[in-house]
């Protein structure tokens, strides 16, 4: 990874709910200013079908389209997501950060596998989480009196790496700011998508 980083671009990914549409969304944060300065957005079709723990097949189509419209280069890609932190090792971060050979970090809301102590409810502290004995990620407190978060690597980054950027990234909220805004992007965006095209009942 790069020494320095400054921009950091969230991704986050919304099934249609027919299944047969996926729409990704990114945001790049930048740290210095703490501030969005670019959107991109796009739906796919989930060509793949939906086989446990082979999810990132599914997203990995939207999350690349929507990289291809961005004009900022950035410095680290952060996905909603699992990176090394999934049965398979092989999460949408690790996946998506493979193909692009871009420096990317999963920062995902739950555990998908591994076991961990709580960490210290100090903001910044974090344990390790770990399956069969090997070390997979970190639980990081964000917020105190909130639930941690679960960061790992995803590509060409380490794991100290991934919970330094993702502390620097947090401010008020839970979430880093760079997945926070993704998510709302993608939010409102598959929100707006059902008003204007109805589902038939």
């Amino acid at each position: 990874m790069r020494q320095s980083v400054r921009f950091v671009a969230g991704a986050d990914l919304a099934f249609h709910p027919d299944g047969q549409r996926c729409v990704a969304g990114l945001v790049v944060y930048d740290i210095d200013a703490q501030e969005v300065i670019e959107e991109a957005l796009a739906w796919r079709p989930a060509r793949f079908p939906y086989v446990p723990g082979l999810l990132s097949f599914r997203e990995a189509p939207a999350v690349l389209a929507a990289i291809r419209k961005l004009k900022t280069v950035p410095d680290l890609f952060m996905f909603d997501a699992q990176g090394l932190a999934h049965p398979r090792r092989f999460g949408l971060a690790c996946h998506v950060g493979l193909l692009i050979d871009q420096p990317a970090i999963g920062c995902a809301k739950s555990r998908l596998c591994g076991q961990h102590q709580s960490p210290p409810a100090r903001p910044g502290q974090f344990t390790p989480l770990v399956d069969g004995g090997e070390t997979i990620g970190a639980v990081l407190r964000t917020r105190k009196g909130v639930k941690p978060v679960y960061v790992s690597v995803g590509h060409r980054v380490t794991l100290d790496d991934a919970v330094r950027v993702v502390t620097i990234c947090t401010t008020r909220y839970r979430l880093p700011e760079p997945t926070r805004h993704a998510h709302i992007l993608v939010t409102r965006h598959r929100r707006d998508d059902l008003i204007r095209k109805p589902r038939l009942r």
